[in-house]
């Protein structure tokens, strides 16, 4: 969820985070323990009811929900208005799984990866910063942000290489330390779900806990995630450009382009540029179409935010546009009133991929 309180970031923290990420140096092979063939959740039944076809297929997606306690009861049926359509190949969810204002213990993790293994579909799972990078917060728990991560981790990535609800295989970057971010590839499209959370990608300070400056092991923990995010984007994007794949679906949560910002600063999204920077590289190498999912702004939006003449790029210094790079925010928070339904169409259609929202049949808001 975008802070409502904006926070002053030291001018070294954001040169460190620009200076050692634009270049990272090569990840070892991403290995998750379940990796059994050249490509993960590829085709067919996944053995479950839910079928796709052979041409095309669909997935759902949600994210920043459940928020507040109307919605935490509802979250059941939500998940079972996904499990009726068993069509869904997969269903995804871009993090945020609780308010920027409640507790992030340890019996809510727990009782909303319960909630995930109910879905009858497998669940790609990417965090959200009100899970582990808002926790500092005194209404959060004045919880160590790192700490929260690695139960994150520890709860919702149990087996790595394996989704939660019906176990499909993916590729995951667990070696690394970094079980959340995944990849696989369904009929000829390559999707990738990337840890980058919201709250300045986890640059802004840990008030709750004291701090007025990030930190030595935040900056650490933003430097290492980076560098490991940045790596599994360019691995997917080779492994579509050589498989021919006809597009790649990037999932995250942070929203590195709301649109409900007049005017952004670089203590709000300033840490997102080498990613950013990323996305516009690898877009234009790859140049078919390219759709990034996010959540974190909570209004279903869709758009193209590296275009020729976006602000967007004038704000993180850039001079190349991206345009084949569509952006999709799915609604949440109050307005999490329906899920995206994204279809992959068949070779021969116009679009290589389609857009619904589907309303939830007793939405608690």
């Amino acid at each position: 969820m975008r802070s409502m309180t904006r926070f002053a970031i030291a001018t070294v923290g954001a040169v460190l985070l620009s200076t050692t990420l634009l270049t990272p140096p090569a990840l070892a092979a991403n290995n998750g323990a379940a990796n059994s063939g050249p490509e993960f959740g590829q085709n067919g039944s996944n053995g479950n009811g839910h079928e796709g076809n052979t041409n095309g297929f669909s997935f759902g997606v949600i994210g920043d929900v459940p928020y507040g306690d109307a919605e935490i009861q509802a979250f059941p049926s939500y998940v079972q208005d996904l499990n009726a359509h068993k069509e869904l190949s997969f269903v995804a969810h871009v993090g945020d799984i609780k308010n920027g204002s409640s507790q992030c213990t340890d019996q809510y993790f727990e009782a909303i990866k319960k909630n995930f293994d109910s879905f009858t579909a497998p669940l790609v799972y990417t965090p959200g910063d009100n899970e582990w990078t808002d926790c500092h917060r005194t209404n959060n728990g004045a919880y160590n942000p790192l700490e929260r991560l690695a139960k994150v981790r520890e709860v919702f990535f149990p087996e790595p290489g394996v989704t939660l609800g019906s176990p499909m295989q993916v590729k995951s970057q667990a070696k690394e330390g970094f079980p959340e971010n995944v990849s696989f590839r369904k009929h000829e499209v390559a999707f990738t779900a990337v840890n980058i959370p919201g709250s300045n990608n986890s640059m802004l300070p840990w008030k709750g806990l004291g701090q007025t400056q990030p930190t030595a092991a935040q900056l650490n923990e933003v430097q290492q995630r980076t560098r490991a995010d940045i790596q599994e984007l360019k691995d997917t994007f080779r492994k579509a450009r050589n498989n021919g794949d006809r597009a790649v679906v990037v999932m995250t949560q942070a929203d590195m382009f709301d649109p409900t910002v007049a005017a952004p600063s670089q203590t709000d999204f300033g840490a997102f540029k080498p990613l950013v920077q990323t996305l516009i590289e690898e877009s234009n190498s790859f140049g078919g179409p390219v759709y990034l999912i996010n959540g974190d702004s909570h209004v279903y939006n869709q758009d193209h935010p590296l275009a020729d003449g976006s602000a967007w790029l004038t704000f993180y210094g850039q001079a190349t546009a991206a345009k084949n790079l569509t952006r999709v925010t799915v609604d949440g928070s109050n307005n999490a009133k329906d899920w995206l339904k994204v279809t992959v169409n068949p070779e021969d259609s116009a679009s290589v991929v389609s857009f619904d929202r589907v309303p939830f049949t007793h939405p608690a808001s």
